[in-house]
C-alpha cells in the first residue's frame, strides 16, 4: 500500500465540506485511488474498470446506484459516461456535502462528463505524481538519481533498481498507448505515435514548435496538434504560457512544452541510469522541468490556480519562471549546476530586468545544497523543495 502523505488531502477535505461531489483527476499511477480510499474510507469503493460492475451499471443503472444511496467512491468514473447525469439527479434531490467521490485517469473523459452534468455541484482537484515534500528524501539523496527516478509513487515505494525502474516505465508507456490512445485517437500506427511521444520528451523545457515536431514525427501539423492535446489531457505533458501584462497576448504567443515527470521523460530519450543523466546534454532541461513541476504541484495540491509563466523577449531577456505575488512579480532562474558561480548569480539578476515596477528579489534555483542571498539574488537549493514554502 502506498503510505506517502499527500499534500492534496487537506484540499480534498475542504472541497468535501462544500460540494456534494469531489473529483480527482490526474495521470495514471499518480496515486488517486489510494488517496481517495484513504481520505474517504468510510464510503463504498467501486471500480468502473471492473467489467462486472460496469455491465451492471450500464444495463440496470437504477439498481446499480441504489446500493450507494449514502455515497460512494467511483474509480475511473469516465468508463461509464452516463454516471454523471445519474449523479446530477441524486445530488439535486439530496445535496449532502462530500457524498460522492470520482476519480479519473483520463482527464478529457472525466471533465466532459463533469462540465455537462455536474457543473456547480463538483469540487475539482488534480493529483500529480509525488512532490518532493511528499517523499522520504534523505540528505544524501543525489539530484540526478531523483530526476532519473521521477515522481511516480510506485517507484518511490519500492525504491526499485535501475532495471526494475526501466521495466516499469516501459510497461507504463505500453499500457498508456494501448488504453488511452486507442480509445481516443484510433491510431493505426502505434510506432509513429510512440516516436511522437519520444520527440516530445526530447523537447521538454523548450519552446513548442509544432511544425518541427510534426515534420520530425512524419505526421501533419493537424495530427501533431491533436496528439499533443491528448498528451495534455492525460497529464503526460503540460504547456507553460508566456507572461505578458496584456492577458490576451499571453494566449497567442508560443508556450513552452514540459513533461509532467522527469523520470518518464528521461526513459523516453534513452537515459537508462542516473550516472548517464549527470553527463547528458538534457540535464539542464530535465532539471528545469522538475523545478517547474514542483511549483505546479505546490499550487494544485492547495487548490490554487496554476498562474505560472515564463518570460522571453527579442532582446535576450529571459526568466525561466515568473508568477505574481502581493509584493510584485517573482522572477526565477533555474540552473542545474552544483556550483553557484558569479555567472549564475548574474543570470538570476538578468531574469528580473524586464520588471519595471517594485518586485521581490529574484530567485536562482540550483543543483547545489546551499541556501543564501548573494548580490540581491536569493539562491535556493533543489533540496529546499522538501519544504515547498520557499517564501517563508
Amino acid at each position: 500500500m502506498n503510505l506517502f502523505p499527500r499534500d492534496l488531502a487537506p484540499t480534498l477535505q475542504r472541497l468535501a465540506r462544500q460540494f456534494p461531489v469531489v473529483a480527482i483527476t490526474g495521470p495514471r499511477q499518480s496515486g488517486k485511488t489510494t488517496l481517495a480510499r484513504r481520505e474517504f474510507g468510510d464510503k463504498p469503493y467501486v471500480s468502473l474498470e471492473d467489467p462486472i460492475e460496469r455491465t451492471y451499471a450500464q444495463t440496470d443503472p437504477r439498481g446499480f446506484l441504489q446500493r450507494f444511496a449514502g455515497g460512494a467512491i467511483f474509480d475511473e468514473a469516465q468508463r461509464w459516461p452516463d454516471l454523471f447525469s445519474h449523479l446530477q439527479g441524486l445530488v439535486d434531490a439530496e445535496p449532502v456535502p462530500g457524498r460522492f467521490v470520482l476519480t479519473g485517469s483520463q482527464q478529457f473523459g472525466l471533465m466532459a462528463g463533469v462540465t455537462q452534468s455536474l457543473a456547480g455541484r463538483v469540487g475539482l482537484s488534480r493529483l500529480l505524481p509525488l512532490a518532493l515534500s511528499e517523499t522520504a528524501l534523505g540528505s544524501s539523496d543525489d539530484l540526478y538519481t531523483h530526476l532519473w527516478r521521477g515522481s511516480y509513487p510506485a517507484l518511490w515505494q519500492a525504491l526499485r533498481s535501475t532495471a526494475e525502474a526501466a521495466d516499469w516505465f516501459s510497461s507504463y508507456i505500453a499500457t498508456y498507448i494501448e488504453r488511452d490512445v486507442r480509445q481516443l485517437l484510433q491510431v493505426q500506427n502505434l510506432s509513429t505515435f510512440q516516436r511522437f511521444v519520444r520527440l516530445c520528451a526530447a523537447r521538454t523545457g523548450t519552446l513548442l514548435n509544432l511544425v518541427s515536431l510534426a515534420t520530425d514525427a512524419g505526421i501533419s501539423h493537424t495530427t501533431a496538434r491533436q496528439w499533443l492535446s491528448v498528451l495534455e489531457s492525460s497529464e503526460l505533458v503540460f504547456l507553460l504560457q508566456p507572461y505578458h501584462r496584456n492577458f490576451g497576448k499571453r494566449l497567442v504567443k508560443t508556450p513552452k512544452l514540459y513533461f509532467t515527470d522527469t523520470g518518464l521523460a528521461a526513459w523516453l530519450v534513452g537515459i537508462r541510469d542516473p550516472e548517464l543523466l549527470a553527463l547528458h546534454p538534457m540535464r539542464g532541461a530535465l532539471f528545469e522541468t522538475w523545478v517547474v513541476s514542483e511549483f505546479r504541484k505546490f499550487r494544485l495540491n492547495r487548490g490554487l490556480a496554476q498562474d505560472l509563466y515564463f518570460w522571453r523577449d527579442n532582446n535576450g531577456l529571459e526568466a525561466d519562471l515568473v508568477f505574481e505575488t502581493g509584493r510584485g512579480l517573482q522572477c526565477i532562474e533555474i540552473k542545474s549546476s552544483q556550483t553557484v558561480t558569479p555567472d549564475l548569480v548574474r543570470a538570476g539578476l538578468r531574469a528580473a530586468r524586464f520588471v519595471n515596477e517594485p518586485a521581490p528579489a529574484p530567485w536562482l534555483i540550483h543543483g547545489a545544497t546551499d541556501n543564501y542571498t548573494r548580490e540581491g539574488v536569493r539562491c535556493i537549493s533543489w533540496q529546499r523543495f522538501a519544504n515547498p514554502l520557499l517564501d517563508d
